[in-house]
């Protein structure tokens, strides 16, 4: 079995890169992307004070044209000023990313700061200087000063624990690791700081709309989805299978077709139209005020009892969990009836009749087990569907979980979500189909994977 899971797991890389890979390219394809607002956006800024300055000739209107450079600019601050391949390399973390870029001439050191300790109960930044010079080679180096154990303290408000000298006084250089030259001029050099950040180093990026990093965004939200999720996920098999066995057991009954036709008919309304239809019918519309018109929890949460909060909770649930499970009600309903009926045809439990045994004992001790196999299968979809949120019944009903977020960086284009959802989403219904196998085996010891 452990070989089988390893093997299972190998197999996922592909599927994971061919998926990931696929939407990186559409991305970077469809037209309205980040790039094009802020390109729109730089533009209507330049009509709009060139409208307010009465320039180009006072007609009004200002140039709106960007220079090449000011799209140089916007393309590096996105990430697009490097080819398809190496951008997708560089969101998995298998290609170093650019952090910090700095201008110097060569031979002027710059200071740059490194971080901020705390001297005294006061805040210092740690700064150091740097500088490119040629070597004997005509080659180009990046050094680092060695002035007061390599750096010198500095706080807010310019004041110095240890005055830095003048540079032309600076002797002990040491080489620099951090600062790699990128490109060159004739009397200066572009500096460049890389480390390799990406998906595979926890890194997902930071959103563009939030200016958050996406995985903060992600955690701050998740524990909403998982709890209508797992809420509908247990709630949907547990009602779900009694009542398909109840139906295969009445087959053809007045029972059979009532609870038939209710539920295809919940099948047949997509489930966020029926939150739309719930809350116009009991969230105050024109109709009964019983449950909110949405929302995780009521403002006046923290303000609550024990008690109160238990039963606000609970008001907040019941439409949204409604929705969640109806998608999957008939579908698991009208299985479990199927493969039950299908199981007591079959031989084994004829000769489990013609031994006496009673009809309650044949269904749930010999049928049942044989019966749950293909209800096994969908797992993996039904755990991905439930667990990931839902971009448009979060939409209905105000839910600020991990859909409402994916829902609105689709809408703002706001691609490092969008990516960061996807790559959740790829991994939650990869490993659900993972435990659908497993629970092959547990259900039918007669399958076998080693």
């Amino acid at each position: 079995m452990l070989k089988y899971i390893l093997k299972r797991i190998v197999l996922m890389l592909p599927t994971f890169f061919g998926a990931t890979f696929l939407v990186f390219l559409i991305l970077s394809k469809v037209p309205g992307g980040p790039f094009e607002k802020a390109v729109m956006q730089l533009k209507m800024g330049k009509m709009m004070g060139g409208s307010e300055g009465g320039g180009n000739g006072g007609n009004g209107m200002g140039s709106k044209e960007l220079t090449p450079e000011q799209l140089d600019q916007i393309k590096k601050q996105y990430g697009l000023d490097k080819p398809l391949l190496t951008r997708y390399l560089i969101w998995l973390g298998f290609y170093p990313r650019d952090i910090k870029e700095k201008t110097i001439a060569y031979g002027e050191p710059f200071r740059e700061n490194i971080a901020y300790v705390e001297i005294d109960k006061r805040k210092y930044e740690k700064q150091r200087w740097i500088k490119v010079e040629k070597d004997a080679s005509g080659a180009l180096k990046v050094y680092k000063s060695g002035i007061g154990g390599d750096f010198q303290f500095t706080d807010s408000k310019g004041q110095t624990i240890e005055e830095l000298p003048p540079s032309s006084q600076i002797t002990d250089w040491y080489p620099s690791k951090d600062w790699t030259v990128d490109k060159t001029e004739a009397d200066k050099a572009v500096l460049v700081q890389r480390k390799f950040s990406g998906i595979f180093t926890g890194d997902f990026g930071k959103s563009y709309k939030y200016d958050k990093p996406v995985l903060t965004l992600i955690g701050e939200r998740l524990h909403i989805s998982l709890y209508f999720g797992i809420i509908g996920f247990i709630l949907a098999y547990l009602v779900c299978i009694p009542l398909g066995i109840a139906k295969a057991v009445r087959h053809g009954q007045g029972f059979d077709v009532g609870s038939s036709a209710l539920i295809f008919l919940g099948y047949a309304i997509p489930d966020f139209a029926l939150g739309v239809l719930l809350l116009t019918l009991f969230g105050g519309g024109s109709f009964l005020d019983i449950f909110p018109l949405g929302g995780f929890r009521s403002l006046d949460w923290d303000t609550l009892s024990f008690a109160g909060k238990i039963k606000d909770q609970l008001h907040h649930t019941i439409l949204p969990v409604i929705c969640w499970m109806i998608g999957s009600f008939a579908t698991l309903t009208m299985l479990m009836k199927n493969s039950l009926m299908e199981n007591l045809n079959l031989d084994y439990v004829r000769t489990a009749y013609a031994k006496g045994l009673s009809s309650r004992t044949v269904v749930y001790k010999h049928a049942l087990r044989n019966s749950l196999i293909p209800i096994a299968t969908g797992v993996g979809h039904v755990i991905g569907v439930f667990l990931a949120g839902s971009y448009l019944l979060e939409k209905v009903f105000n839910i600020d979980g991990i859909g409402l977020l994916g829902y609105r960086a689709i809408v703002e284009t706001d691609y490092p979500i969008f990516l960061g959802f996807l790559v959740i989403n790829i991994i939650v219904l990869m490993l659900g189909n993972l435990i659908s196998d497993m629970l092959y085996v547990a259900i039918d010891p007669r399958i076998q994977f080693d």
